[in-house]
């Protein structure tokens, strides 16, 4: 008895539309965000500003800018009923578009149910094979997923991620930053960060963390520097969500270098929590707590609400600081990366056939090449001047006199 052959998907993956915006935020905030409630509204409110900013995205989108890549995401489709079954959106992680990040799955699970009898896993393959096949220009991919999300893990198991790091996700309480602001930093040297300022920021980043997360993330200057275009696009995008982004790093004269850095951003209206991103350098982790008190009293202003920031497992100075500190460990997670080769399209020549490559190996009848040497059995085409006498007896020899004789 043979086998049945294996089914067609019963689903397409095309890029999104504005009338997908709607529909898998519905769906999102409904079925996988239902248990975060400051995660679900964040979604939300995130995709509300998409639509309403979707004209001026799509045609950004055509031309080089930062936010060209902005909409670059993708939906898998029933293909009856136009039942939004997956989305995932993508965006590069870098200036050079050598590594790209994805940034958001959602998986419906209603496929798995009838009439559609969909698995779940095969329409994130589809989804993430599709992305994978549609940038050529991405060699490396990145990810980061929960440590709870089992169903997650597998699927990008299955798909070739490999764990890079591990990420902890700490709570700063609003009490706790409120007993944070009132110590003095002790911060002689913290600067504005601005474009001048790359070169430094870039050799804090690649001193900051291991070599295979360097080679991962492939950051450079460019990197670091924000063109005008970007930072006025950036404005916007606050003023939408309202929240305020501050930065500064702290310069050491005698090195010449960057030592910290922070970025923090505040959240206006008491919402969602503030975020902070934190790079310090390895040999000075005394400015944790320099750095932490300086955010704390930038929050107070702003309605109370929590501070939250990440550390990796090989950042234990940082771990053990937030610990003592009293932070709250509120969740874990698991940074992926997956290296992808692209096979370069064979292109026949046309006109050429393989009888005619062939054509210059064929044996042609040529003349043979004089040379000085010749058998005993063959008589000689050459001069006898010219011929070399094979017995060693018959060859003349040179007496001290330097003239010719013979035995």
């Amino acid at each position: 008895m043979t086998a049945p052959f294996p089914t067609l998907p019963k689903f397409a993956i095309r890029p999104v539309q504005y009338r997908d915006l709607e529909a898998v935020e519905t769906c999102m905030v409904q079925e996988g965000e239902a248990a975060a409630a400051e995660k679900s509204s964040f979604l939300a409110q995130q995709f509300q500003t998409t639509r309403h900013w979707y004209g001026l995205l799509k045609l950004l989108s055509l031309f080089p800018n930062p936010f060209r890549y902005h909409l670059c995401a993708y939906v898998a489709e029933a293909e009856h009923g136009r039942e939004l079954l997956g989305f995932m959106q993508v965006a590069p992680f870098n200036q050079t578009r050598s590594t790209w990040r994805v940034q958001q799955v959602w998986l419906s699970s209603t496929a798995n149910n009838p009439p559609l009898n969909i698995d779940s896993k095969e329409i994130g393959s589809q989804l993430l094979r599709y992305c994978f096949e549609t940038v050529w220009e991405a060699r490396t991919w990145i990810l980061e997923v929960g440590a709870d999300e089992k169903d997650a893990l597998a699927l990008y198991r299955q798909n070739g991620f490999q764990p890079l790091a591990h990420l902890t996700y700490w709570s700063v309480s609003p009490t706790l930053l409120a007993q944070l602001a009132t110590d003095e930093p002790h911060l002689p040297n913290l600067l504005p960060v601005s474009n001048t300022d790359a070169q430094l920021l870039y050799q804090l980043d690649c001193v900051s963390m291991p070599p295979l997360l360097r080679q991962v993330f492939d950051l450079h200057i460019q990197d670091f520097k924000t063109s005008f275009f970007g930072s006025l696009i950036n404005k916007i995008q606050q003023w939408c969500i309202q929240s305020q982004v501050v930065s500064g790093y702290v310069f050491e004269p005698q090195r010449k270098a960057a030592i910290g850095y922070y970025k923090l951003s505040l959240c206006k209206d008491g919402s969602r929590r503030h975020q902070a991103q934190l790079t310090v350098h390895p040999a000075y982790t005394w400015l944790y707590p320099q750095l932490l008190t300086k955010m704390a009293q930038l929050a107070q202003p702003l309605p109370p609400q929590s501070l939250e920031l990440v550390s990796t497992d090989y950042q234990h100075e940082r771990e053990e600081y937030l610990e003592k500190l009293g932070a709250q460990r509120s969740a874990h997670g698991l940074l992926m990366s997956r290296s992808v080769w692209h096979k370069l399209r064979e292109t026949k020549p046309e006109g050429l056939h393989f009888s005619e490559v062939l054509q210059g190996l064929q044996p042609v009848p040529r003349t043979p090449i004089p040379t000085r040497m010749r058998w005993l059995d063959q008589p000689s085409s050459l001069p006898p001047q010219n011929q070399e006498i094979s017995d060693s007896s018959e060859r003349p020899t040179k007496n001290g006199k330097g003239q010719l004789r013979g035995d």
